[in-house]
């Protein structure tokens, strides 16, 4: 099991941000690396309330987790602090042994020069991820994030 950690600075205020971390279309929009499309199956933006998620790549040589060319994850949102903090924890839906496990997402907002720093730290990331990959698709997520929120 590895961690990543990985911060971005968003034009946008707190409040904003932190609201498309927990809307099921905006989620869809920037919690997907390009290449691949989102599919939001259940998204309960609540403590306690579940997520069901499947990333599919658009080209037919992707190789994905859960069938040939999808990743499919659920979990459960673990705390919320408005406008301060989002705590999941998520599990690939796989059979794949080292790909097993649970993950804790945590992202977390601060006030930043007029705008917002992101911080996505995601731990208990299983032995069968590569750190760089990870680190790779939260980098261009987070750069997805960003431009959503700096857009509106």
């Amino acid at each position: 099991m590895s961690s990543t950690r990985i911060s971005r600075r968003v034009n946008a205020p707190r409040a904003s941000v932190y609201r498309a971390l927990l809307d099921a279309r905006s989620v869809a929009a920037w919690r997907v690396p390009p290449g691949m499309t989102s599919h939001v199956h259940v998204f309960e933006p609540r403590e306690g309330g579940s997520i069901r998620i499947s990333l599919t790549y658009d080209a037919p040589t992707g190789t994905g987790k859960t069938t040939a060319h999808t990743d499919t994850y659920h979990g459960r949102f673990v705390k919320l602090v408005p406008d301060e903090q989002v705590v999941e924890v998520v599990e690939f839906e796989t059979a794949e042994p080292a790909l097993r496990g649970e993950m804790t997402i945590t992202l977390s907002l601060a006030d930043a020069d007029g705008g917002t720093e992101v911080l996505a730290v995601h731990d208990g990331v299983p032995s069968g991820v590569s750190p760089a990959d990870n680190e790779t698709g939260w980098r261009l997520s987070l750069a997805r994030l960003a431009a959503l929120v700096e857009a509106s």
